[in-house]
């Protein structure tokens, strides 16, 4: 009677823990590797700036080579698109990207510096590429984003995704935020990346970004604006940013270039996947944190009850063995 009890809780107690630990590893290994979207957090400092419901949309061909420029969605005809904010002028107007070319002049070459923080745009030191500056530059166009509208502000839930969809052109792209010169760089969208790339952008929200561009030429940058709104229905809409980079790139050419950007794989547009896309900042980090420690807790507690049945298993076993050799002794 012995043998059967003390064998048998043995090969039955290895088995349970080791499910227990894998569980709770492949739990581990799964919350740890999960993605969210990028999220940019902090709006540039300074850029204080209120949009107004009448601001005009303009018709006609307009080169941006200058100032301040915003890409953002807007209500017109009641229809959610994905617009041009012009404020290179007095009175600020919105433009229909395809009309629009945006023009990065040689004025925006900077040498990429010999510092591995920098590695993620795929250039080596010492190279001269186009830079959009986070900070403008006032003989470079500067290029943000914002979601303002009034309209916009009214019916959308908390923010608005901006995800890359592709990018045509004879080099690379790279947005990427940095907060002074001391903090690293948060890499937003790289063209060299072949998976659709989102970032959240709160409502009210008006940053500019560093845009880094690895060679002059064309490039056609296809970009989807969507939202949960506040009715609970889903909007979305894209649209396809002409920039022509350098100065000898030819503004026609620019016009008049095509390109079928083919839908990236990646996360769906707002609406679809809202716990990926519609957190606050901080709170993947924080479900993530609560989810090991959960995990933690789950094996402790499986810990517990495989020693507690080990006492009991071995009190029974102890109990037999008297009740055995009180049979004996009869």
């Amino acid at each position: 009677m012995e043998e059967p009890v003390t064998a048998g809780r043995a090969r039955r107690r290895p088995r349970t823990t080791s499910a227990i630990l894998r569980c709770a590893v492949a739990t581990v290994i799964v919350l740890a590797t999960t993605q969210t979207p990028a999220r940019a957090e902090e709006p540039t400092p300074g850029l204080g700036q209120s949009i107004a419901a009448d601001q005009p949309l303009a018709t006609g061909r307009a080169e941006l080579a200058t100032g301040h420029v915003d890409i953002g969605p807007r209500y017109v005809d009641n229809q959610w698109i994905l617009l041009i904010h012009d404020g290179t002028q007095a009175r600020p107007v919105w433009r229909d990207p395809d009309e629009t070319l945006l023009r990065v002049s040689d004025a925006a070459l900077q040498t990429v510096p010999d510092d591995p923080a920098y590695a993620f745009l795929g250039v080596d030191a010492g190279k001269r590429v186009y830079v959009v500056p986070q900070t403008q530059n006032q003989n470079v166009v500067w290029l943000g984003w914002n979601t303002q509208d009034p309209r916009v502000m009214q019916t959308i839930d908390r923010g608005v995704t901006l995800t890359l969809l592709g990018v045509r052109g004879p080099g690379n792209l790279t947005t990427y935020l940095q907060s002074g010169n001391f903090a690293a760089p948060q890499p937003l969208w790289r063209s060299a990346d072949s998976t659709a790339q989102p970032f959240w952008a709160e409502v009210n929200t008006h940053t500019h970004a560093n845009w880094v561009f690895t060679a002059p030429g064309v490039y056609l940058v296809a970009v989807r604006a969507s939202a949960d709104l506040v009715n609970g229905e889903t909007v979305s809409a894209t649209r396809t940013l002409r920039i022509a980079v350098g100065d000898t790139t030819s503004a026609d050419e620019a016009f008049t270039a095509t390109a079928d950007i083919p839908e990236a794989a990646g996360p769906a547009p707002a609406g679809e996947d809202r716990a990926a896309d519609d957190e606050p900042a901080g709170t993947s980090t924080t479900l993530l944190l609560i989810a090991l420690a959960g995990a933690a807790a789950l094996l402790a507690v499986g810990l517990v009850l495989l020693l507690l049945r080990g006492r009991g298993a071995k009190r029974r076993a102890e109990q037999e063995r008297a009740a055995a050799a009180s049979e004996g002794q009869r």
